[in-house]
This record gives C-alpha cells, structure tokens and sequence, in this order.
C-alpha cells in the first residue's frame, strides 16, 4: 500500500507585538512634584515652604534696603545743617522737605521694581520645578 499523503500542517500565525511609537508618546498627565504639593505630602509641603521662604527672604531684603536707604535720609540731610554754627538755618528747611519728597521717589521705584522681579523669577524657579523643566 501506498503510503497515505500526509495534510499539510499549517505553520501557526506569528504575531508581532508593538508598543506606542517613541515619536507618539504622550507626556505624562502631571509631573510628579505637582502631585505631591496637590496631594500635600511632605514633599509637596516642602516645596511650598521653600517657595515662601525665598519670597520672605526677598521681602525682608527690600523692607532692610528702604529702612537703610530711606529711614537715614532725614538723618543725612539735617546733619550738614546741624553742624553749621549757629543751629540751622531757615532758609534750608525747604530745601530738606523738597529733598525728602522728591529724592525718596526714585529709591522706592528701584527696590520695588528689584522685589517684583526677584518674586517673579522665584515663582518661574518654582513653576519650572514643579512641572520639571
């Protein structure tokens, strides 16, 4: 007898598994130290208190330049006068109001313009940490 023909086997179907492409991955939802100060872990906590620290600090270094700067104008200004022989003289009071109201002006617009920039880039330090930039 002849030998019986065999079925052809059929090879099994081969199946390629792939992931996401690199190119087409999404970023993740939030950045972990955004969850941790939403979460108010310990970290997040942290996070915060090293924000508020560094505002405080910039804060009390302008509140420490206008004592400095301002509180010893009055100061500056009548000591010429009070050591002239004589006590000083009347016709230097305006001179000192003018000066008081007018040169203080100047210094306040510097030290604040300095605070709101130094705020401003702790915040951007911030924000960039937080989202992980």
């Amino acid at each position: 007898m002849p030998p019986e023909p065999q079925p052809a086997t059929r090879r099994p179907r081969r199946e390629t598994v792939t992931g996401v492409p690199r190119s087409r991955r999404r970023p993740p939802g939030h950045a972990p130290a955004r969850s941790e100060i939403s979460e108010q872990t310990t970290l997040g906590h942290t996070y915060v208190r090293s924000l508020m620290r560094s505002q405080l600090r910039a804060a009390l270094w302008a509140l420490g330049a206008l004592a400095l700067l301002v509180g010893s104008l009055p100061l500056l200004l009548t000591l010429p006068a009070a050591l002239a022989p004589g006590g000083p003289a009347p016709s230097a009071e305006p001179f000192l109001w003018a000066a008081l109201g007018v040169a203080v002006h100047p210094v306040l617009w510097l030290v604040a313009r300095w605070y709101v920039r130094r705020a401003e880039r702790n915040e951007r330090d911030f924000t960039g940490l937080v989202e992980g930039r």
